[in-house]
């Protein structure tokens, strides 16, 4: 938690940092139940296309009205690049899966990418070579995969959970791993925002000819949309992509990496515990203990990462 320093009147309080990190966790945890309602009447690659659009044209426009610089084609290609990963192949897997997967199952499958990340950055040339508890992480978050998917369909038809959409699921969940890492090297605006915004429009774009080309133009019936759907779209404009993103990249500026990086393991527990009390998701003891040790393994790679860095930073200072 980050304390106002005397040296750095300007500094947030801690009061400030924690309401955004409440937002972040709530907020995103809450998406997927907002996503289940909202693909009920919707179509779902439309329903997401059309929102990213509205946010990222709105995002766009303000960031550059205030003042950001006109991005150059460099900038518009690695965010259109990280568009297509994460909001067609990892928010659109999400959305199509929904309409038959619960959507606190969902957010443990999308809640993953960390140990995907890991596993493609031990397989890259250059990339780094994980240490013996970030490989238990991994080892245990793909057991508790197994477990909350079940493919060979041990339990009861009634726990049993759509094996397309938990596969989509996991799919979705390497490629949104893929983008975050091409992500860290790619050439964006300096304005965290403005990226965000050619993001949403990109991968906004994306979704719209994804959903035209899948046939969802025929489909869609504004006076068949029911009022919870509407809810559901209107919150995913207005708290996923606007107050969300905004309380996340003030985050990345304004508070310690190790604190922000706890929404990875905090929002799946969120959307778990919405989806039953709220939409009557089933919850069942084989799903608390794959839910445990997804976490779990999430938690583990998370804070041995942070140690690491933190073990390298003091050696190179001792340097």
């Amino acid at each position: 938690m980050m304390n106002p320093s005397p040296e750095k009147p300007d500094s947030p309080s801690s009061f400030f940092i924690w309401s955004a990190m409440i937002s972040v966790y709530m907020v995103w945890g809450s998406t997927y139940l907002a996503i289940r309602f909202a693909v009920q009447t919707m179509p779902p690659f439309l329903m997401a296309g059309v929102r990213f659009l509205i946010a990222g044209s709105v995002l766009y426009l303000v960031r550059r009205a205030m003042g950001d610089p006109r991005p150059s084609w460099k900038e518009w290609r690695s965010a259109s690049v990280i568009g297509i990963f994460l909001l067609v192949g990892g928010n659109g897997g999400v959305v199509w899966a929904e309409q038959w997967v619960a959507s606190g199952v969902a957010a443990l499958l999308v809640g993953t990418a960390p140990l995907w990340m890991i596993l493609i950055d031990m397989l890259h040339p250059d990339g780094r070579r994980p240490n013996r508890w970030a490989i238990l992480g991994v080892g245990l978050g793909f057991i508790g995969i197994v477990i909350l998917i079940d493919p060979f369909q041990s339990v009861s038809s009634k726990e049993n959970i759509d094996p397309a959409g938990a596969g989509v699921l996991v799919l979705a969940s390497l490629l949104w791993s893929i983008g975050s890492l091409y992500s860290r090297q790619a050439k964006l605006p300096p304005s965290p925002l403005l990226g965000t915004g050619m993001e949403m429009l990109a991968g906004g774009l994306g979704l719209l000819l994804l959903g035209i080309m899948t046939g969802e133009l025929g489909r869609v019936s504004l006076l068949s949309i029911s009022r919870s759907s509407w809810l559901g779209w209107l919150y995913l404009v207005v708290f996923g992509s606007w107050i969300g993103f905004t309380a996340y990249t003030w985050l990345l500026r304004s508070a310690p990496t190790p604190l922000v990086s706890t929404y990875a393991y905090v929002n799946p527990i969120v959307a778990v515990l919405l989806g039953y009390f709220l939409a009557e998701e089933i919850l069942t003891f084989r799903i608390l203990v794959a839910a445990l040790m997804v976490v779990g393994s999430v938690a583990l790679i998370s804070i041995t990462h942070q140690r690491s860095l933190s073990s390298k930073r003091r050696r190179n200072m001792g340097e």
